[in-house]
């Protein structure tokens, strides 16, 4: 009798301990937030048109490739910028790059609009400093991750180029693969945290080098910050140096912004503002969100309509990037083409300079030292403006170029008037040819909604004898 009593009792106390279990367990589920306004706000439901610019990308490409590339080769622009552009950077998906200091839910926020929270490739988070790589998440047809040798082996990605950081940076990036409608649009870039005690050096690889390269590829940069990581050090300091020229692409996120009574939020926004004021000088500050970006509910008694309608703005956000990714992607080749123009106008002024001040008896070293060392004594910036429509303010650093000179010699480099062929035609017109007629008119078709076709001399490689304008008659 006794012993049935027992089990009688330990049966209840298993049976009232698996409905506290069961009663926890809906309690969590019914913590975690609602994600149906991230999918609406995005139009996940409707088709992708990344298959309607298809065209688009293929006349982009040849742009690029016929009027861009053999001037930015032939006067090695790219040893002065160090951005050289592959295919797949050209045909790649929108960027949005995640910076901040350590343990500010940058890789949560990543988890909750993507929705991998408890999957298998969710991205580990904790209080202390969890990301020590760069995690870059892009669509694929199965879930996988891909080491970052591979993904720097593999010339279709637009991530060839890092492979010059070195092997040890390329252990520390890593690719997550998975089909996701958000990831058919856009690719997240995961950084690690900004540790203000560590030195540069002991990371094993170049970050701040490796933090400019994602910085100029970036269509969006969401700078995090949390209540408690509001100072400003060096490392940070140093990083919106880097974001200098950018700050139409800055987003600043003060997130988990629920831990905080109304009152202490409005101080520590006015902090934060305190903060980062002398890093940002732009006359209008970026768009600040104040929000909590991870999967659970809002803390209770804190504004959580304020807090849903500044997620649902950045979501907005982040859908315009998305949206005008092909006019954003025309918009970054004509830029680039200007400043390789501009590389090109003054490498010529500065051999043409070179010619005319040598004669028989000069030293050529001396020469041209003169020359680099004082360009303004020679007209040579002043010239270039005098002669064509650029503006000072896109013209590059003069010390720019003794570096530039000083690994490539002046005598390695043809002027403008001999880079004409017969086929080829000439560097400079054909550049000025696609930044103001084919790249504009490009952009026009694609706001006009027209499909951009291939006309027919560049189907079958027409064309006719080229024109050298700085030949004598």
């Amino acid at each position: 009798m006794n012993g049935t009593v027992v089990i009688s009792c330990l049966l209840s106390l298993l049976l009232l301990q698996a409905t506290a279990e069961e009663e926890k367990v809906e309690e969590f589920i019914s913590a975690l937030r609602d994600r149906s306004h991230i999918d609406e706000t995005l139009r996940l439901a409707t088709e992708d048109k990344s298959g309607d610019y298809a065209v688009a990308t293929e006349k982009l490409r040849k742009i690029y490739h016929s009027s861009i590339k053999p001037m930015e080769q032939a006067y090695k622009y790219n040893e002065l910028r160090q951005h050289e552009i592959s295919d797949g950077e050209i045909t790649s998906k929108p960027m949005v790059l995640f910076l901040g200091p350590w343990s500010v839910g940058k890789s949560s926020m990543i988890n909750y609009l993507l929705g991998m929270k408890d999957s298998p490739y969710q991205l580990y988070t904790g209080a202390e400093p969890t990301t020590s790589e760069f995690t870059v998440i892009t669509h694929g047809e199965k879930i996988r991750s891909v080491e970052g040798i591979v993904m720097a082996a593999d010339s279709s990605r637009s991530f060839s180029p890092l492979e010059k950081f070195g092997q040890n940076f390329l252990e520390k990036l890593v690719g997550i693969e998975m089909p996701h409608k958000m990831l058919e649009r856009v690719t997240f870039v995961d950084t690690p945290g900004i540790i203000e005690n560590r030195k540069q050096q002991e990371r094993g690889y170049p970050f701040n080098d490796v933090c400019q390269w994602f910085i100029d590829r970036a269509d969006l940069i969401f700078v995090v910050f949390d209540p408690t990581k509001l100072d400003v050090g060096l490392e940070l300091e140093m990083l919106f140096r880097q974001l200098k020229g950018r700050e139409s692409q800055i987003r600043i996120i003060l997130n988990k912004a629920d831990n905080l009574a109304t009152q202490d939020l409005m101080r520590v926004y006015g902090a934060l503002f305190w903060s980062l004021a002398p890093l940002i000088n732009v006359t209008e500050p970026p768009r600040v969100y104040v929000s909590s970006f991870w999967p659970y509910d809002y803390a209770p008694d804190t504004s959580r309509d304020l807090f849903k309608r500044e997620e649902i703005s950045l979501l907005e956000d982040l859908n315009q990037v998305i949206e005008n990714r092909m006019e954003n992607k025309v918009a970054f080749i004509r830029q680039h083409g200007i400043r390789v123009r501009i590389h090109g106008l003054l490498v010529d002024r500065y051999v043409q300079t070179f010619k005319e001040k040598m004669s028989y008896f000069s030293d050529p070293e001396l020469v041209f030292k003169e020359i680099v060392d004082d360009p303004d004594k020679f007209f040579i910036f002043k010239s270039i403006l005098a002669k064509t429509n650029i503006s000072k303010f896109d013209l590059p650093n003069r010390d720019a170029y003794r570096d530039f000179f000083g690994v490539n010699p002046v005598t390695n480099f043809k002027p403008l008037t001999a880079q004409c062929s017969y086929m080829g035609g000439c560097l400079l017109e054909k550049i000025e040819k696609a930044i103001t007629n084919e790249l504009p008119a490009l952009l026009s078709s694609i706001n006009s909604g027209k499909q951009p076709g291939l006309t027919s001399c560049e189907a079958t490689g027409c064309g006719e004898k080229p024109k050298n304008r700085y030949r004598k008659n």
